[in-house]
C-alpha cells in the first residue's frame, strides 16, 4: 500500500502579545509580514488580516478580560496549500467566552435593532465568513481560535 505522507506545517511565526487595545492592529501586521512571501491574493491577505485582528480582539477582551499581564499568543504555520494561524488566551474563562460552538447565535440584524438580540456577537460570524475554517478549543485556562484560509482559490 502506497501512502503519501503530507509535510506537517512549517511555522512562519509565533510571538506573543499583551492583552492591551491596539493588540490587534500588531497582530494583524505581523501576521501580514509572515506570509508576505507567500503571494497571497490581495482580497484573501485583507480577509485574514480581519479575521486575525477579530480573534485577537475576542482573546484580548472576552478570553483575557483586558489584563495586561496575560498575554495573547499567536503562531503562523504555512502546510503548503493554507495558511493556519493560532490565536490563544489564558485567562481561563468559561467556555462560552466567545461563543464559538456550531450553537452560537447567528447574529441577525433586525433582532439586534429590535432589541431582542444583544448587540454583541459579530465577531465570530464576521471571522467564519472571511476564512476557509475556523475553529474554537479550550484546553484548561487556554482557549485557541484556529483560522485557516487557503492561499489558492478558483477565481483568484
Amino acid at each position: 500500500m502506497n501512502s503519501v505522507a503530507c509535510p506537517a506545517p512549517r511555522r512562519l511565526a509565533s510571538f506573543a502579545l499583551a492583552s492591551v487595545p491596539g493588540s490587534e492592529r500588531v497582530a494583524l501586521a505581523q501576521v501580514a509580514d509572515s506570509v508576505a512571501d507567500l503571494n497571497l491574493p490581495s482580497r484573501r491577505l485583507d480577509n485574514l488580516k480581519t479575521a486575525v485582528a477579530e480573534a485577537t480582539m475576542n482573546a484580548i477582551e472576552h478570553g483575557n478580560d483586558n489584563r495586561p499581564d496575560l498575554a495573547v499568543d499567536i503562531e503562523v504555520f504555512y502546510s503548503g496549500t493554507e495558511i493556519i494561524v493560532t490565536i490563544t488566551d489564558h485567562g481561563g474563562r468559561g467556555p462560552g467566552w466567545a461563543g464559538g460552538g456550531d450553537d452560537a447565535e447567528i447574529p441577525d440584524l433586525d433582532r439586534k435593532l429590535s432589541g431582542d438580540q444583544g448587540p454583541r456577537g459579530w465577531g465570530l460570524f464576521l471571522i467564519r465568513h472571511m476564512v476557509d475554517g475556523m475553529q474554537v478549543t479550550a484546553e484548561g485556562e487556554h482557549r485557541t481560535v484556529r483560522l485557516t484560509i487557503r492561499t489558492k482559490v478558483p477565481g483568484d
